[in-house]
């Protein structure tokens, strides 16, 4: 009895972040390397009172957070370019952020498109609107596989990802903002979310 209780407060509690954050505006970044554009659409989180550590400590086993709010955040580009040493393919892919309680944040590409909100649901106990159950969210019920939880995760489809150089946002930045800005001859991409930030360079 105890363990369902536990459960449906989880549940309850999820779907209730779930659709306060529903109206999150969504931010759109764009850059170019080369002649390959590159285009990444998130949703924008706001601390409302919060702390980020408070917020990164809430993060599951796997240590990957979803780069955004609601719908997931993707990152598209007409032409291949190289993260993190690796070769990436033109395309439209997911992004998420390893961020470990101690060392270096990456930055993770990902070919899984997402989750339908209505899939999700039915994996952690809630029911989205029929309006918006069909798009696409990220994988919040895990990243990694996890067997004992039934949980297949998407690591096997991970294409590429690349370690995150941190460093302090001043001003304060709320509501969370990804930024693509030209570095030589590659393209910098960073996160900044209250007084912190992280970047990791896109190159031909």
């Amino acid at each position: 009895m105890k363990r369902l209780v536990s459960s449906l407060a989880v549940a309850v509690s999820l779907t209730s972040l779930i659709y306060a954050q529903q109206k999150a505006a969504r931010g759109t970044a764009e850059g170019s390397i080369g002649s390959t554009k590159v285009t990444v659409d998130y949703g924008r989180a706001e601390l409302k009172g919060r702390t980020l550590e408070s917020l990164i400590a809430q993060l599951p086993q796997d240590r990957v957070w979803r780069a955004g709010v609601n719908e997931v955040t993707t990152l598209t580009a007409t032409g291949p370019f190289t993260l993190g040493g690796k070769k990436v393919p033109a395309g439209k892919y997911s992004v998420y952020v390893f961020a470990p309680a101690t060392g270096d944040w990456a930055l993770i590409l990902n070919s899984d498109p997402g989750i339908e909100l209505g899939a999700l649901g039915k994996l952690l106990g809630f029911n989205p609107p029929e309006a918006a159950s069909k798009l696409l969210w990220p994988h919040l019920e895990g990243y990694a596989p996890n067997p004992a939880k039934n949980i297949a995760g998407i690591a096997d489809k991970e294409v590429a990802r690349g370690t995150m150089k941190s460093g302090a946002a001043s001003p304060v930045v709320d509501p969370f903002t990804i930024s693509l800005k030209p570095a030589g001859g590659a393209l910098t991409l960073t996160l900044a979310w209250g007084d912190k930030s992280w970047s990791v360079d896109l190159k031909s």
